[in-house]
């Protein structure tokens, strides 16, 4: 492939203006079984899953079990699974790291620091991402500008220098209306938590409930300042 950060930012213009549908028709198209999806399981994933699939159906979804992650989590992936026909590609954290981290540390060392839950993160769910990264050359997720201070500057797609691949946010101009309404009109499957008022849902011990008015990311690591609220894989 030519260089792809003069690609990913060629691409960022040539689609600015363009419809999420029509930036994933192009690039499922390009990229083939090197690009896929890596949902989280929250809404921008599951709308985009459903974008992606109505384009191919054969295109590469993946997602991750850290091992704590909510049971209604873990429905959600079979009812996706099934609402689609698909079967989603799922990573595990490698066991040997994990009852490393927490022999050392305690089963719930992350609540003592941010430097403990980044490495928690990282054990649990960066290690696999960067397993399945290994496969790819693009990337897409689902950012929006308005989810958190620090995703204030995503742009459509960029060059991800940190995991060297092209990183795609289709619905980043979308706002949590927006994805309702298609969320409704498609019949689209989600958490149930989120009618529980859980905006963003990550692993179980590291995500509560909001109260209406709060920043949406304000129940993910709700102990930790808001510019330290990511798991170090979305780095600016």
């Amino acid at each position: 492939m030519e260089n792809p950060e003069i690609v990913a930012t060629q691409l960022c213009a040539d689609f600015e203006n363009k419809s999420p549908q029509e930036l994933l028709v192009y690039l499922l198209e390009r990229f083939g079984n090197r690009i896929a999806l890596a949902s989280s399981m929250g809404l921008e994933d599951q709308v985009l899953t459903d974008m992606i699939v109505r384009i191919n159906p054969h295109a590469r979804i993946f997602t991750i079990d850290t091992g704590r992650l909510f049971p209604e989590t873990y429905h959600l992936i079979d009812r996706t699974n099934n609402r689609y026909d698909i079967r989603m590609e799922v990573y595990f954290p490698e066991h040997n790291a994990v009852e490393k981290y927490v022999t050392d540390n305690g089963i719930n060392a992350f609540y003592e620091s941010v430097d403990k839950r980044k490495a928690c993160c990282g054990v649990r769910k960066i290690e696999p991402l960067l397993r399945a990264f290994a496969t790819l050359d693009v990337w897409i997720c689902g950012l929006r500008n308005q989810q958190s201070v620090t995703r204030t500057g995503v742009k459509s797609v960029e060059w991800d220098a940190t995991n060297r691949l092209i990183k795609v946010n289709p619905l980043v101009h979308w706002t949590e209306e927006q994805m309702w309404h298609y969320i409704r009109a498609h019949n689209v499957p989600f958490n149930v938590l989120h009618e529980r008022n859980f905006p963003s849902i990550g692993c179980q011990p590291c995500t509560r409930s909001v109260v209406p008015g709060e920043d949406i990311r304000s129940g993910r690591w709700w102990w930790e300042s808001p510019e330290h609220k990511e798991c170090g894989l979305h780095r600016r």
